[in-house]
């Protein structure tokens, strides 16, 4: 018999993956039924249980390379010198997750995404990848705030961990926006962002 490569195995898993989100994007999590995974991929039972256990699992793999490829964009942008301001930061990385590099990319992503965060305040299985992805961006971003303070462009008088934190509520608050609303461009976020970061407290006369 001859033997499946490695390049046809990663193509499957990704027909797998890409099927998966188009079915939960248009039919929601739960009324989505593996059997509508199924046809929409046009595999047997037996070659998607290859790659995938259930629901669950496909979901997981989802959390798990949108994570990664967000964490490898922010720990590329710490290596710069200097690192890019945040606004230009978020642009790109949000340019990434909605121009189809992420879990499928486009308007399907936003409302996957708060589908996810829905399905993990029930399901533990959801809820620990999630954490854990939110851990690794947490430190991904307090290297950048690292570099931003040798670059001589940030204080140090707040926790890198709450800067952290802010632009994490900044990414996906505009997912959220994305998602429900539809009208948010990512142009937006990144004039709104320098608008703030330019403001000064007058000084008293």
């Amino acid at each position: 018999m001859a033997r499946v490569s490695q390049e046809h195995l990663d193509a499957r898993r990704r027909q797998i993956i890409d099927g998966a989100i188009r079915c939960f994007t248009r039919g929601g999590f739960h009324a989505t039924s593996m059997q509508d995974v199924l046809r929409e991929v046009g595999l047997s039972a037996g070659a998607v249980y290859r790659y995938f256990s259930g629901k669950e699992e496909l979901i997981a793999a989802i959390v798990g390379e949108a994570f990664g490829t967000i964490k490898a964009a922010f720990e590329d942008a710490a290596k710069q010198d200097p690192p890019p301001l945040p606004d230009e930061l978020l642009g790109h990385v949000l340019r990434t997750v909605l121009g189809g590099r992420v879990g499928g990319g486009g308007v399907e992503f936003p409302r996957l995404a708060l589908q996810v965060w829905a399905e993990t305040l029930r399901s533990e299985q959801l809820a620990a990848p999630l954490r854990e992805g939110f851990v690794e961006m947490r430190a991904a971003w307090s290297l950048l705030v690292d570099a931003y303070r040798e670059a001589g462009i940030m204080p140090d008088d707040v926790p890198a961990d709450h800067v952290a934190r802010t632009m994490m509520a900044l990414a996906q608050g505009f997912i959220a926006q994305q998602a429900l609303f539809g009208d948010a461009r990512v142009e937006h976020l990144e004039g709104g962002l320098r608008a703030l970061m330019r403001m000064e407290v007058p000084k008293a006369s």
